[in-house]
């Protein structure tokens, strides 16, 4: 009998309204709609890019009281320059985002979507 592999993993993300976090996604991020649970008023739904799948759940309102210990993805990518180029041209940032070397020997930005759920992209320094 052979071991288990771990091969992927779906973070799910809690959002006030799955339609504003899915246009945000395809439109500002570049990812594409994996699926929606209803075509026209969806609770959850998945957005994929390249072989980055996030999940978008929607939370009630009397939920998000609490603003801190949101969600924080670390997304391994490649060519972060030119990540960083193209999600500067969609205007996503904060003004203080910028690519950093880290002392733990990486090259990353982060930002946050449309609910405070942070989004660091980074890729390990060679």
């Amino acid at each position: 009998m052979g071991k288990a592999h771990l091969h992927q993993i779906h973070p799910v993300l809690p959002v006030q309204n799955v339609v504003e976090a899915l246009s945000f996604y395809v439109n500002k991020l570049d990812f594409k709609i994996a699926f929606a649970n209803d075509s026209k008023n969806p609770t959850y739904a998945g957005v994929r890019r390249d072989d980055i799948e996030i999940h978008l759940q929607w939370h009630d309102a009397k939920e998000w009281e609490n603003t801190i210990d949101r969600p924080m993805l670390r997304i391994v990518t490649q060519n972060i320059e030119l990540l960083f180029e193209e999600y500067t041209s969609k205007d996503v940032f904060h003004e203080n985002t910028a690519i950093r070397e880290t002392s733990w020997q990486t090259k990353e930005f982060a930002f946050y979507d449309l609910y405070k759920n942070g989004l660091t992209f980074y890729q390990e320094l060679q």
